[in-house]
């Protein structure tokens, strides 16, 4: 959820600070972690999104579009943003104009992946479907809209050159060095529009769904919608309290440095975890067995190849 992650982050000696911090631990650690969490990102989507395109006729999915949109997420979370970590953690630094881009693509990827969740549970308590409906016109407009909301939100701290490197979260982020007031802003524009909004749909609509409205099915892949959307939360947690933190502090400091780096190592968990939450649906579990091992053996069963006459 991007699959990682966005955080505003404050104060012109953050960089010493993570770096006396980070002193004690040892960087093989962190490599190892985001090792793991890069391959289970990349390879569990790039599974996850050839067995939907390729074997889509082996399972039910109606609400196919925010499922391919979170998964397009992930994956370029898992690519971009967990690679240029690793490589930060390497090197000790994000280099311009890499750190920009980061910064950018962090936040677009963090607002299309919730955008996506919320979308996909307006569609199973509207039984709306992605193809073949009016509606889902306006579906396939929204999830658009997720992903151009998050490069114009994201795009504001480049443009204001407002971007440093810190590394307690591992990647580049917003400094705030002068104006709580700006800063207060912009973090509750950002909030207000890329992710209260879709929280608050998201826990309208789960609760219709618990209540019994919309698809119940669980043979179609959007049954898999509540624990995409637990395991969202719960990898987001760190991240939502280290900014209450930082809006609660008028000198402009910064969550800790622990807070901060277990909200980027889980907000990368989550983009690994996601494909593995697909496969529990049982149809798509054996559609992308079927996709990784597929039998090019002879068939066992006997082939009738010729008819032979016998005259008695």
């Amino acid at each position: 959820m991007v699959c990682c992650l966005y955080q505003v982050n404050v104060s012109s000696n953050i960089s010493e600070a993570g770096g006396e911090w980070r002193g004690g631990i040892e960087r093989s650690v962190f490599m190892a972690v985001l090792s793991v969490e890069m391959i289970m990102g990349v390879v569990g989507n790039i599974v996850i999104l050839l067995a939907k395109f390729k074997c889509r006729d082996q399972f039910l999915c109606t609400c196919w579009l925010p499922l391919v949109s979170l998964s397009l997420s992930d994956l370029g979370s898992s690519l971009l943003i967990i690679s240029g970590s690793l490589f930060a953690v390497v090197t000790g630094n994000q280099s311009s104009p890499w750190c920009e881009i980061v910064s950018l693509l962090k936040f677009a990827f963090i607002t299309s992946s919730i955008g996506s969740l919320a979308i996909l549970c307006v569609q199973r308590t509207m039984r709306v479907a992605s193809t073949g409906s009016c509606l889902s016109v306006v579906m396939a407009a929204a999830c658009l809209a997720s992903w151009v909301t998050g490069v114009v939100i994201g795009s504001v701290p480049v443009v204001y050159d407002w971007i440093r490197y810190d590394p307690a979260e591992m990647l580049c982020a917003v400094f705030w060095e002068s104006s709580y007031s700006d800063m207060l802003v912009y973090i509750l524009c950002a909030f207000s529009i890329c992710i209260f909004l879709p929280f608050l749909l998201i826990v309208f609509c789960s609760t219709l769904t618990s209540a019994g409205w919309g698809w119940n099915c669980s043979s179609d892949l959007s049954s898999v919608t509540p624990l995409l959307v637990a395991f969202y939360m719960f990898c987001y947690t760190p991240f939502f309290i280290s900014e209450l933190v930082l809006l609660g502090r008028r000198d402009l400091s910064p969550a800790p440095d622990w807070l901060r780096t277990m909200s980027s190592m889980m907000a990368y968990l989550d983009c690994g975890l996601n494909p593995l939450i697909f496969c529990t649906n049982q149809e798509f579990r054996q559609a992308v067995l079927g996709l990784l091992w597929t039998n090019g053996r002879s068939p066992t069963e006997p082939v009738l190849t010729a008819v032979v006459k016998l005259e008695l």
